[in-house]
């Protein structure tokens, strides 16, 4: 059971979330908050004020009053009205996190709902009762208003839900979790919709993906330095302390610590080679830039994930309900951007060591590192998948944030498209895992092909679960199991282990 303080979420328990279901629980001191702010809604109501969100229309009908015998229906509308979504079902696990996520958000005590709404949402997180969710149909402003209005159609008791795996309807699934459909009070629709959580949800799995991808490319690089024999000196501490970059510091000193002791480095320690290629010279330079945009986003996502993003917000000790833009998810869209440009980044580096390995005149390996090539073809078009995917991941990092459109006549004139911005980001993170899959393979071929000289302790221990997975390549064979098994041991985190923990922002 996971206790969440109300925006005190950690981004350690964030990536728990993300990985597995798991039950949570409020810290019950949240309570009286959510009640005082409850209250000073049903005063507004009862004192007949005119309030954006809780008697008038949305949007561009914010100047439309509404009568208090219809305050209930105005907000089952909006749920109904606003679910628009489009494309393929989310995946469980980033639904599971939105709606911890506004849980998270409401429990605040900011939002004017009644505790009951956000102990359904606790109870069907809690029994794996899960809406079906369009992905597409986000501007990201007014926050996040489809895909959220989908979720909280289970609560109404429309729409489609999942339930251990198996698709049923609301009312089902709602009787599976013990549960009647609720009927709304006053702002608790709009409190619903409003909010950045879809595009949050997205972004945080694109962080963690991308922080799972930037240990193993240290791993694969370290790899690959030694299948070329590549110097050491680049990674020499008094090179970065003197640039003075924290992440590419970091990132020295775990590539020191997976090179250190190598047989291999010890075979080659007086050639005549006076400097490698940038894609062995430069990794911390890259790669620690690549972390300190990691850990940018992954501190804007952890703010993100904690804050309150409805509109308009109840401050109930000064009895005021303020209309803002908190829904607005540009920092959410910067944050993908972001992630997008390392993880881009990651996997175009990498890319340029497979192609320095399968050619014999830079890495002195046998031609695209098998032996009798010609006969063999060996790693020649694995290195083609991963130019194909560095490519595809250059058009998919085109900034999502400076495309915005104008919706809702012009009334929001602004959107951030963080939702787009950071869904992306699983497909960008795909396309390098595979990438860093292919260059765990070459690397790893290059260092057998490198014996009777062993490489260091740690990247020995690499080496073992690599070839647990896939045999030494001595002949040509149908290939695309093996880049599917190396590309699962990138993903997977199981990697994260060889270094420190300095390089994962999330942990």
């Amino acid at each position: 059971m996971m206790q969440i303080t109300p925006g005190k979420m950690t981004l350690q328990q964030l990536r728990e979330l993300s990985r597995s279901p798991i039950r949570v629980e409020l810290d019950p001191n949240c309570y009286p908050q959510i009640q005082k702010s409850l209250e000073c809604v049903q005063k507004v109501v009862s004192e007949n004020r005119v309030v954006y969100g809780i008697n008038t229309g949305f949007g561009m009908l914010a100047s439309t009053r509404i009568a208090e015998e219809d305050l209930e229906k105005l907000q089952s509308s909006i749920v109904l009205s606003h679910s628009t979504g489009v494309g393929e079902w989310m995946k469980d696990n980033t639904v599971r996190l939105m709606m911890v996520l506004k849980i998270n958000s409401l429990a605040r005590g900011y939002s004017g709902v009644r505790p009951e709404l956000i102990d359904a949402l606790v109870t069907l997180v809690n029994k794996s009762v899960l809406p079906c969710v369009p992905e597409k149909g986000s501007v990201g402003a007014s926050g996040d208003l489809a895909p959220l209005a989908h979720m909280s159609c289970l609560l109404l008791g429309e729409g489609l839900a999942r339930v251990k795996g198996k698709m049923v309807s609301a009312r089902e699934a709602l009787a599976e979790a013990g549960l009647e459909p609720l009927r709304l009070a006053p702002k608790e629709g709009l409190a619903l919709l409003n909010g950045t959580q879809a595009s949050t949800a997205f972004a945080l799995e694109g962080l963690l993906g991308a922080e799972d991808l930037l240990a193993s490319a240290v791993v694969t690089g370290s790899l690959s330095v030694e299948a070329a024999m590549g110097s050491r000196k680049p990674f020499d501490e008094r090179i970065h302390v003197a640039r003075g970059l924290p992440g590419q510091i970091d990132v020295a000193k775990a590539y020191r610590a997976l090179l250190d002791h190598s047989a291999i480095e010890s075979a080659h320690e007086h050639c005549n080679k006076v400097q490698d290629p940038y894609s062995l010279r430069c990794q911390p330079q890259v790669m620690g830039a690549c972390l300190e945009q990691l850990r940018h986003a992954a501190r804007l996502l952890e703010v993100e994930a904690n804050a309150v993003s409805d509109n308009p917000l109840v401050f109930a000790e000064d009895d005021e309900v303020l209309s803002g833009g908190n829904f607005h998810a540009e920092p959410v869209g910067m944050a993908a951007e972001a992630i997008a440009l390392a993880s881009c980044e990651i996997g175009a580096i990498s890319e340029r060591r497979v192609a320095l390995l399968v050619d014999h005149h830079l890495s002195g390996l046998p031609p695209f590192l098998v032996e009798n090539s010609g006969v063999n073809s060996g790693f020649m078009i694995a290195h083609n998948t991963t130019a194909a995917l560095a490519s595809e991941n250059r058009c998919l990092s085109h900034p999502s944030v400076t495309d915005s459109l104008p919706t809702s006549a012009n009334q929001e004139d602004h959107v951030s498209m963080a939702t787009y911005g950071a869904r992306r980001l699983r497909e960008i993170n795909a396309n390098t895992g595979a990438i860093l899959g292919i260059e765990l393979l070459a690397a790893g071929q290059g260092v057998d092909l490198r014996k009777p000289c062993s490489t260091s302790e740690s990247l020995e221990e690499v080496m073992v679960l690599l070839r647990k997975q896939v045999p030494f390549y001595d002949q040509d064979r149908y290939f695309a199991p093996d880049i599917e098994k190396a590309s699962q041991l990138v993903t997977s985190g199981r990697l994260n282990a060889f270094v420190s923990r300095e390089l994962l922002p999330s942990l």
